[in-house]
């Protein structure tokens, strides 16, 4: 058969990787990729909003199944268009989608079906959310309501911070229209963790768990990015929250999606944080995670085409998904002054040290070919994804540290712990 993957990601690269492993694959195509995902698939020079031309594309090649990896594409409706055309794509459509796209309505829709979340306000003006803070206990969290690339998050210690949130979000426009509704919720305190999905509908199968890593800098400093880095496992998801989160968060969100005339085929991913009164939802993703499925990815056992098959087909209650009793750590190789700004076009070098390396892996973020069609180049913020096996989460956090020295660019940067809670957990 034939895969059409849309995106151009290292998301997308482990997605083209492990479709690759599939026997029931013949050809990959991807849209518009990167230099990494050339190994597996075609690159297509196709925007992944350019919806139709997409859809054209599909058609014309006899593309028998579209994995569409970005949220952006997802929330703007490209299922719908490639199901009008009678193509089969695996993603949620547009009215599912908003699950991901408007935090405003997937706030609402926890408070209606009483699914655990932290207690919030939504505002449309900037001077009801400014005069809302007045009584507000600090610290305190704003979100754009739309998508921000993961960015449109600010942790806000006093009220003259949350005052300049306001500002940056509702009056600067710093997201844009991602801005022009926001939600205001209370802080909660605990371990976050990264819990990603299958679901078709009505059955959800749960994949393991994943920690991502926010921030810029050491020790969780500096700005908010797309992911520097992840691990999987997490050592502090257990049995008993997985039990809690299965009665109360995973099928009541499917459930509850149902209800509102919105089924949902896809990935949901559960931004969850573990505090002291049990599991919240900080934010649901209608896609895959971006480092997360570099780790997660790596760990399923399952031929990935089947369950896609199952989810699009509503049979995924016949699927058992498997991953092996192994863990996976991540570090994101990025350039020197990400995510503000940065240099791109430096030569990458060290890569064919991952050739031939069982459990040693690297995905391409924001790479392109330089003119003679084999030197990689950086392309951009997040460059690449250095990904490690190990028997426990410490060697495989050892594995990629060591992993990363073998890549040299430019103006490389990356985080220097990444799963170093690990460590702390024993």
């Amino acid at each position: 058969m034939k895969v059409f993957i849309v995106g151009s990601g290292g998301r997308e690269h482990a997605i083209a990787w492990k479709v690759a492993q599939s026997p029931k694959v013949d050809k990959i195509y991807c849209a518009p990729g990167n230099a990494g995902i050339s190994e597996f698939a075609e690159c297509v020079p196709i925007g992944a909003m350019e919806f139709e031309r997409l859809a054209a594309f599909a058609k014309e090649q006899a593309i028998d199944l579209t994995v569409i990896g970005m949220d952006d594409p997802l929330v703007g409706g490209i299922v719908d268009v490639f199901e009008r055309e009678g193509l089969k794509v695996f993603g949620p459509r547009k009215n599912a989608a908003i699950l991901e796209g408007s935090k405003a309505f997937s706030k609402d829709l926890m408070k209606k079906y009483h699914i655990p979340t932290a207690a919030y306000e939504t505002f449309c003006r900037a001077e009801d959310a400014l005069a809302y803070l007045e009584t507000a206990d600090m610290p305190i969290v704003l979100k754009a309501d739309g998508l921000a690339l993961g960015k449109g998050v600010l942790i806000c210690k006093t009220l003259e911070e949350a005052r300049a949130g306001v500002k940056e979000l509702m009056e600067d426009k710093k997201f844009g229209s991602a801005g022009d509704q926001i939600v205001i919720e209370e802080f909660m305190t605990g371990r976050e963790v990264s819990v990603l999905s299958f679901v078709d509908g009505k059955t959800i199968k749960i994949m393991t768990s994943a920690q991502d890593h926010k921030r810029a800098g050491d020790g969780d400093t500096g700005l908010n990015t797309g992911g520097m880095g992840t691990f999987s496992p997490s050592p502090f998801y257990t049995e008993e929250i997985d039990r809690f989160c299965r009665e109360h968060i995973y099928q009541a969100t499917v459930d509850a999606m149902a209800a509102e005339g919105r089924e949902f085929k896809g990935i949901i991913f559960f931004g969850l944080m573990l505090t002291e009164k049990g599991p919240r939802v900080l934010e649901y993703n209608a896609r895959f995670g971006d480092p997360e499925t570099q780790v997660v990815l790596p760990r399923m056992e399952n031929d990935i085409v089947e369950v896609f098959e199952a989810c699009v087909d509503g049979t995924l209650d016949q699927v058992e998904l498997r991953f092996a009793d192994n863990a996976a750590v991540c570090v994101v190789l990025a350039s020197d002054g990400y995510p503000v700004s940065y240099k791109k076009g430096f030569p990458i070098s060290g890569l064919d040290g991952f050739s031939g390396k069982d459990g040693y892996y690297v995905f391409h973020a924001g790479t392109k070919f330089a003119e003679d069609g084999k030197t990689f180049l950086t392309n951009g913020g997040r460059v690449l994804g250095v990904t490690a096996l190990g028997k426990d989460l410490k060697e495989a956090r050892e594995n990629a540290y060591q992993a990363t020295e073998w890549v040299s660019f430019g103006n490389k940067y990356m985080r220097h712990d990444i799963g170093k809670a690990i460590d702390e957990a024993g």
